[in-house]
Parts: structure tokens; C-alpha cells; sequence
């Protein structure tokens, strides 16, 4: 009887455990998105609610027990990832579309180091800082409030006061939290690397869009005096920047500068990526096809717009080809609107038929 080399069993064996652990560590990372799933009112903070939330690392339930005041904001900066994610992808091939249930939201395809993962990270570590930053400024939490360091006189001639967004506390607390399964594991891996670029150029994504209220002091409106204060962008704001930056998105690949890892573009001739720009280890999927296995839902009855073939909303684009169908519907729209003479608007209510364009089955 053929022996068998112990090394023929060996090498698999080791190459199997790897995968395990690498499918293992980066399901993990996204995983407190589930908290968007509980309902209201399930508990998410506590000593014994946190060990129960499934969706969080073992460090980030420490900082669940540590920090319980906070743990609702992130289960809000969870739900808003879903919608904004679902809001600027609406018309693309991956449309973020979620799984019906378990933990990991968006599916395994967010095991792989795709420009989709890199947006849902740097989204998803914005959302947590616009959350408790929110809750700051809303006197919410016992451990911070408004932003009192902005005061003075602004080169522009204004007085800073008020409340400023305290933008501070919320990246803080989205450092911690969100990018606890990364430094969990060490930064020696391509994946951690990625993902904790990508989760600052989240949070770099509020900074660099910061805006300026102001209100007049004065007799009638004079404005003899103006104060002001820093605002954070609406969300929708931030997820549209993320959304160019997905666009713009720069393949890396891992290398050591010294004894230090690092990455570097794939391509030599493109220059090294900013903090703000998005990065990526690995090439999408189609996302043609049903796979249920990785949560692809295909774009199979998806809508398409059927005037555009270049647009990414194109149905040649969506439907991965021209297999789509053109069909008859009745919508009913708003018309015939008049304004009142106290801010006050009627409508009729029409029937229109339109053309709908569809991805074949």
C-alpha cells in the first residue's frame, strides 16, 4: 500500500485552519451592525445585556459595560448605516442590500477586502461619531456636552459661542469602539490595516465638512453682532463624500517600509493614497448572480433606467448586459399644486402611466 507524506496532510490542513481564522476575524469586524436588529426594547447596555449582544467583540463588550451610556447611539449609528448605505447605492449593482437575518448584515461579502467593504467601514465608523456626537450636543450623556473650546473672536470678525458639535468626543468614541477588533489582532495583516484606514477616513469625512451657524444680534436685525458655532454635515452629506471616495477607491497590497507594514498602491504608477481617500485588498464580485451563500441577492427584477446606457444606474450596467424588459405601470402623482396665501400647499392627486425597465429573471 502507497504511504502518504505527513507533509501532503499538513500543508491543507494548516491552509484550511488560515482560511477559518481569516473568514473568522473579518466577519467579525462589522458585525455590531446587527444591534440595527433589536428591537427597541431590548436593552443594549448593562453588564448582563452586553455579554448577550451577539453582534460585538469581546472588546467591545468591555466597552459596552464600561460605557453603557453610549451603547444607544451606536445602536443608532447602526440603523444609519443600513439606510445611508442602502440611499447612495440605490441605483448600483450592489444596492447594500442585507441578509434576512444572523449577525453579519451586508452578508459574507464583507469577509473580503472589496472597495464595498471599505465603504461600509469608513461609513460605518462616521456613523458612530455623528451619533454620540449628536447625543453631546443634546445633553444625552453625563460624560460630555457642547464643544466649549471654540471661543474667541474668528479671523472673519464673529464670535464664536454657543453650542458647538463636539465632534471630538464622538471620533474618540468611534476609535474605540469601532476600531477595537483591528487592534485586537494586531496591525502586522493586510485586512487590520485596511480596515483601520478606512474607518478614519470615516470619521475624516465629518472633520473636513464641518460647518459654520450663525445668529445676529442687533436692533431689527442689524447684525451688530454675530455669533457662531461648528455644526457637524447632515449624514447624507458624509455618505455622499464616502460615495466618492468609493468611486475613487485605490487597490493596495501589503509590503513593510523597514520593519514596518504598510500599503502601497498595486499599481506602482499610482500615487499613495490620502487619509481621506478609501482603499481596498481585493476585486468586487459582478454581483450579477444570486449567491445566497455570501448574502448576493443578484440584480435579477431590479429596476433599471432604461434612457441611460453609460449611467450606473443604466440597465445595461445593472442588469449585466441588455437583458432587461420594458413594462407599463400607473403611478399616482401629486399635481395641479397651489399655493395658499398662509404657507399652506393643495394638490390633486393624477394618474399617470409610465414606462418601468426591469432586469430579466
Amino acid at each position: 500500500m502507497p504511504t502518504v507524506s505527513p507533509v501532503n496532510l499538513t500543508a491543507p490542513f494548516l491552509l484550511l485552519l488560515l482560511l477559518l481564522l481569516c473568514t473568522t476575524y473579518t466577519t467579525m469586524a462589522t458585525n455590531w451592525l446587527s444591534l440595527a436588529r433589536l428591537p427597541r426594547s431590548r436593552a443594549v447596555s448593562g453588564a448582563a445585556p452586553c455579554a448577550r449582544l451577539r453582534g460585538l467583540t469581546p472588546g467591545q463588550v468591555g466597552v459596552c459595560r464600561a460605557r453603557g451610556e453610549v451603547m444607544e447611539s451606536v445602536r443608532k449609528a447602526a440603523e444609519m448605516v443600513i439606510e445611508e448605505c442602502q440611499h447612495q447605492f440605490r441605483n448600483r449593482r450592489w444596492n447594500c442590500s442585507t441578509t434576512p437575518r444572523g449577525i453579519n448584515v451586508f452578508g459574507r461579502v464583507m469577509n473580503q477586502g472589496t472597495r464595498e467593504a471599505a465603504f461600509v467601514h469608513a461609513l460605518s465608523s462616521a456613523a458612530v461619531a455623528v451619533a454620540v456626537t449628536r447625543a453631546c450636543t443634546r445633553g444625552e450623556l453625563e460624560r460630555c456636552g457642547c464643544d466649549r473650546k471654540v471661543r474667541g473672536i474668528s479671523p472673519e470678525g464673529f464670535q464664536w459661542s454657543g453650542c458647538s458639535d463636539n465632534l471630538s468626543y464622538g471620533v474618540a468614541f468611534s476609535q474605540t469602539f469601532v476600531d477595537e477588533p483591528e487592534r485586537a489582532k494586531g496591525l502586522s495583516a493586510g485586512r487590520p490595516l485596511m480596515n483601520l484606514h478606512n474607518n478614519e477616513a470615516g470619521r475624516k469625512a465629518i472633520l473636513h465638512n464641518m460647518q459654520v451657524e450663525c445668529k445676529c444680534h442687533g436692533v431689527s436685525g442689524s447684525c451688530e453682532l454675530k455669533t457662531c458655532w461648528k455644526v457637524m454635515p447632515p449624514f447624507r452629506r458624509v455618505g455622499a463624500v464616502l460615495k466618492e471616495r468609493f468611486d475613487g477607491a485605490t487597490e493596495v497590497r501589503l509590503t513593510r517600509i523597514g520593519s514596518k507594514p504598510a500599503l502601497l498602491p498595486r499599481d506602482s504608477y499610482v500615487k499613495p493614497p490620502a487619509a481621506r481617500d478609501l482603499v481596498y485588498l481585493a476585486p468586487s464580485p459582478d454581483f450579477c448572480h444570486h449567491d445566497p451563500d455570501n448574502g448576493i441577492p443578484g440584480t435579477a427584477g431590479r429596476k433599471c433606467n432604461g434612457t441611460s446606457r453609460l449611467a450606473p444606474d443604466g440597465c445595461e450596467l445593472v442588469c449585466c448586459g441588455p437583458g432587461y424588459r420594458a413594462g407599463r405601470a400607473e403611478v399616482v402623482q401629486r399635481c395641479s399644486c397651489k399655493f395658499s396665501w398662509c404657507c399652506s400647499v393643495r394638490c390633486q392627486q393624477c394618474k399617470n402611466t409610465v414606462t418601468i425597465h426591469t432586469c430579466r429573471v
